[in-house]
């Protein structure tokens, strides 16, 4: 019983020092504990309420206030560990490194930190540590596809030296579509933001239509010429050259970069192009989108203004896209810059494709 009467008080310098720790952002959150106890302790609070208030226990409690008592306010900081951590050999390193790279755990599809700790009996820590120097990272995937493409070498070549050093008067335009852009609705009003809330919507939605945009990216100013479809076939990229076409100085050239889709290939389409010499086509490889560079802009378009969305109708999603567009013009376009030469592309595909060779004849 004498030690719940007991009264605790603080020093009025400590009470100064508490005060500063209480105040700073930057005191960690086991310390701001630590302090409030004392605090509310000098205040004359008995521990148990203090420990009430405060979502602990009194032990905890007690147990801080002893630490006060006996070290003053550097009672209330971690004591220093004993001893250096356990150093790892160059063998329980070298384990770790092969079960990452050559093993898969079962109770899982990949190795995490704590999986990993686990099975080599060692701490998170140091298994953070071993990767970070290994520039392992079992926690990220990325795909790929090599393009089976004969004439691979030649159009990176031709695509990216429009993109580093296009000619003069002349208009480089990334061409492609983004099809299948749904109208979304969602089933219920959603939540809106506000302080202490995020903003919420519900996980269902209603499907109110499709519609296809064709989208021109000058890579010289970053300006976007865009036509919303209802339907992707080679008559709608058709009309799309033809609005291309009246939309662009006819005293400069153009220079196309579109994908090897059928559409951009058929008689109609070789036929108009014939009419119109001022227009060259450049055809990227195939399964080598990320070589046309308006699909960063559809990353944007769909980032900034189609994935939160909500849509009754589709001229509401089409009205959206023409928004965006006319915005990004006004306001964002900018010049695009390219700046891996064609020649270190090559280079990377060429070890990529060895390192996929080699693992498969281990």
């Amino acid at each position: 019983m004498a030690r719940k009467n007991k009264v605790y008080q603080l020093k009025p310098e400590d009470r100064q020092a508490l005060e500063s720790l209480l105040r700073s952002h930057k005191t960690s959150q086991n310390i701001v504990l630590r302090a409030r106890i004392l605090s509310l302790c000098d205040a004359g609070q008995p521990a148990n309420t203090v420990a009430s208030e405060l979502g602990t226990s009194t032990n905890t409690v007690y147990k801080w206030l002893t630490r006060y008592q006996a070290s003053g306010l550097e009672g209330i900081h971690d004591l220093p560990r004993s001893g250096q951590p356990r150093k790892l050999s160059q063998k329980k390193v070298n384990e770790v490194l092969k079960l990452t790279q050559e093993k898969i755990p079962a109770e899982a599809t990949h190795w995490s930190l704590r999986i990993m700790a686990k099975h080599a009996g060692i701490t998170v820590w140091q298994v953070q540590e071993i990767w970070k120097a290994a520039k392992l990272k079992p926690h990220r995937l990325k795909t790929f596809k090599f393009s089976n493409d004969p004439l691979f070498a030649e159009k990176v070549v031709d695509v990216v030296g429009l993109y580093m050093n296009p000619p003069d008067n002349a208009m480089i335009l990334s061409i492609d579509e983004k099809t299948q852009i749904q109208a979304l609705d969602r089933t219920q009003p959603m939540l809106q933001l506000k302080p202490g809330q995020i903003e919420r919507r519900t996980h269902d939605y209603k499907r109110n239509g499709t519609r296809s945009l064709y989208a021109a990216f000058d890579i010289l100013t970053g300006n976007v010429i865009g036509r919303v479809t209802n339907r992707h076939r080679a008559k709608e990229f058709l009309d799309f050259l033809r609005q291309v076409e009246r939309s662009t100085p006819k005293e400069l050239d153009l220079h196309l970069i579109v994908d090897n889709s059928s559409t951009h290939k058929t008689k109609e389409v070789k036929e108009w192009l014939e009419k119109h010499p001022r227009i060259q086509v450049h055809f990227t490889p195939t399964s080598a989108s990320w070589l046309n560079a308006v699909e960063g802009w559809f990353s944007q378009l769909e980032r900034r203004a189609l994935y939160r969305g909500v849509f009754s109708n589709v001229k509401e999603l089409r009205d959206e896209i023409h928004r965006f567009i006319k915005v990004h013009n006004a306001k964002h376009a900018k010049p695009f810059r390219w700046t891996k030469s064609a020649n270190a592309i090559l280079a990377s595909v060429q070890r990529a494709k060895d390192s996929l060779s080699n693992n498969t004849k281990d």
